[in-house]
């Protein structure tokens, strides 16, 4: 059975997260489990989730961004209230930042998916993304 789709293209911050991910070499979108996920072969951001408060408690973040982290940079989003860990993928070193939240600083944003970008997508496609903007 196919999972309802949980989002809407007018989610706050939907239309920003696609302008960045987009704009990578090799990277598509597809919804995956009702949700946009961003992929270079395999997902380096998700869009929307949920955060386990307790066994079978979870608190919806419709408009969340889930990155995969640096295991060097998780100490510092675990101590930055504005960060949480996302069921399912925190586990794995992915942390959630809520972009309908107030005050969004999109240079940041930038640089979590970039960081993302470069631990999951294919060597190949992060020095196609170096060469770009290099170019720029």
């Amino acid at each position: 059975m196919a999972h309802p789709v949980m989002f809407s293209d007018d989610d706050p911050g939907l239309a920003q997260l696609r302008e960045i991910c987009l704009a990578y070499p090799g990277t598509e979108e597809r919804v995956s489990h009702g949700r946009p996920t961003f992929r270079c072969g395999k997902i380096f951001a998700a869009f929307g989730g949920s955060e386990k408060l307790r066994p079978g408690e979870h608190r919806q973040v419709p408009s969340a961004l889930i990155v995969k982290v640096d295991e060097s940079e998780l100490p510092a989003l675990d101590d930055d209230d504005r960060f949480f860990v996302p069921a399912y993928y925190g586990p794995f070193g992915w942390r959630a930042l809520d972009l309908a939240a107030a005050d969004v600083d999109w240079s940041e944003v930038r640089e979590l998916v970039d960081a993302s970008f470069r631990l999951i997508a294919p060597k190949r496609r992060v020095a196609e993304a170096d060469a770009r903007s290099q170019e720029a």
